[in-house]
């Protein structure tokens, strides 16, 4: 008598599946997003140095090419976190995207009565992801290469940042765009929560404090860079 034998379908069948599942792109957007919250913490820690003058933040500057030395080449950590930091950006865009397209399909042609509340979370996250990946597309030209910041010197990242700050159209722009990242925070934080299965009834008014504190803490954390320019306390 023959054996049957099974076979286990293949792990790019079944990261395909969960990819193509709602499910699947929900929790994509939800690992992602705490993936770029926790690098927004970092990063928000470091660009605060500004306040301690020209030495300490061009030092931090140096300081993070160096992490990982002599295990690590000069600036492979800074290239590391660059690429993640990109997958998970492009992750969490194109699974954005796909289920705003899934949604719209299964919409009929009006809806007689609309969830305000609803509306008013999906646009922001909606809008607000399309500035802020604009925002990091101009950020990343004005202060990581360097080609949209006129007087910018390569190796001098506190210059370069007051030179940036400078304009005012940049503050505009970096004012409204960490406005739109809390809003996509609030909400975001709160929807990775449930995507994971970490609330309940229990924790939803303590998981609701956690995203508000963390939209408002990295929200002002950032705008208090600009600010600081323009007021002249950096300079």
């Amino acid at each position: 008598m023959a054996l049957a034998t099974t076979r286990r379908a293949p792990a790019s069948s079944f990261i395909g599946s969960v990819w193509r599942s709602t499910v699947g792109k929900k929790a994509v957007m939800a690992v992602t997003g705490l993936i770029m919250l926790a690098y927004l913490v970092a990063h928000m820690l470091g660009n605060l140095k500004v306040f301690f003058g020209a030495g300490e933040f061009n030092h931090y500057g140096q300081w993070i090419r160096t992490i990982g030395e002599p295990f690590l080449h000069h600036e492979w950590f800074l290239w590391i976190a660059r690429v993640g930091l990109t997958v998970s950006v492009g992750l969490h865009g194109v699974a954005a995207y796909q289920l705003s397209r899934r949604d719209l399909a299964a919409r009929p042609a009006k809806y007689v009565r609309k969830r305000a509340r609803a509306s008013y979370a999906t646009r922001t996250m909606r809008w607000g992801g399309v500035i802020l990946g604009l925002f990091i597309v101009w950020h990343i030209l004005d202060l990581t290469t360097l080609t949209v910041n006129p007087n910018a010197q390569e190796g001098h990242p506190y210059e370069n940042l007051v030179a940036s700050f400078g304009r005012w159209y940049v503050d505009v722009f970096y004012i409204a765009a960490m406005l739109a990242l809390g809003l996509h925070i609030r909400h975001g934080f709160w929807s990775a929560a449930q995507t994971l299965g970490a609330n309940s009834p229990r924790r939803d008014r303590a998981f609701k404090i956690v995203a508000n504190a963390l939209a408002a803490l990295l929200t002002c954390g950032f705008i208090a860079i600009p600010i600081g320019v323009m007021t002249g306390v950096v300079s």
